[in-house]
């Protein structure tokens, strides 16, 4: 009997030890695990920058859509490649007296002006008066894909004309599910909001930039969580496909890593940081 407990407790010792090295070794080769197993590494800050690109690439649809409907007297000299839709987009209305349902339909797929590949429909529905300073606009979704991902749940968007910089502003609150291929798939909840900084009535839509701040949580598949917080504004340029600047904090168990999104220029890479380490993600290498 002796002997067993002795073999048991070098067994159980040898298990600690164990764990503890592949603990530190992980946390060396720049991945997090957390009390509860939950691992915060690279993968979580490439599907940070997936999450950054369906949010901000479906902000881009809606606010082109309803500013050309409440714009529509200028809208009607905008030449046609001066709008962000893309003409393989049909959009539909139904007004009633003082309501606005809108659906828009990409088909099968679709190609935005800055290069994202989407399909299905966005419905969106709004009260409208033109001379009020702000609107609540609701959207859902209907079989809809962005860039692969197919996007479930609802949006409710709150716009006012002028915010305090005399800027139109956007709070978005969001509820949306985000399905990968693999059927792997994450819940996000929180709030965006989103200034709109430069371009404001040229009916341009590649001189348009928005700023962007906000946090949510994020829900796995597996039931594990984390939050993500804006610490540094993003800087999203529609002439350009990608996140420009900005950073986010991705925290879960007491650990966070850092993602930048760079320095203003329009290109593909991101640095998350984790644990000191930096890794470089080059966003147009992810399988859209």
């Amino acid at each position: 009997m002796k002997t067993k407990n002795v073999q048991l407790i070098k067994t159980s010792v040898f298990s600690i030890i164990l764990s503890t090295f592949m603990l530190i070794s992980c946390q060396n080769d720049g991945i997090y695990i957390d009390e509860n197993g939950f691992q915060l590494d690279e993968a979580s800050a490439i599907e940070q920058t997936e999450i950054d690109n369906v949010s901000e690439g479906i902000n881009a649809i809606i606010e082109d859509v309803y500013y050309n409907e409440e714009n529509q007297t200028a809208a009607k000299g905008i030449d046609v490649k001066n709008k962000f839709i893309p003409n393989c987009a049909t959009i539909t209305k139904v007004i009633t007296k003082d309501n606005k349902k809108i659906t828009i339909d990409f088909g099968d797929g679709c190609e935005t002006k800055n290069g994202n590949i989407v399909s299905g429909i966005i419905n969106m529905e709004y009260n409208y008066n033109i001379s009020e300073l702000s609107v609540s606009i609701d959207y859902a979704f209907d079989n809809f894909y962005f860039n692969g991902k197919k996007v479930e749940g609802t949006i409710n968007k709150i716009r006012i004309r002028f915010n305090e910089n005399g800027n139109p502003e956007a709070t978005i609150n969001k509820n949306i599910k985000i399905i990968w291929e693999d059927e792997t798939f994450v819940t996000v909840n929180g709030e965006r909001v989103r200034e709109w900084i430069k371009g404001v009535g040229s009916s341009v839509w590649g001189d348009n930039v928005f700023l962007i701040t906000g946090k949510w949580s994020i829900t796995k598949k597996d039931g594990t969580n984390r939050t993500a917080i804006i610490i540094e504004p993003l800087r999203r340029e529609m002439s350009c496909r990608f996140i420009v600047s900005g950073k986010t904090k991705i925290e879960s168990g007491g650990k966070s890593i850092l993602l930048d999104y760079g320095n203003g220029e329009c290109d593909d890479l991101a640095i998350a940081t984790i644990n000191g380490k930096e890794i470089e993600i080059h966003l147009s290498k992810i399988k859209r």
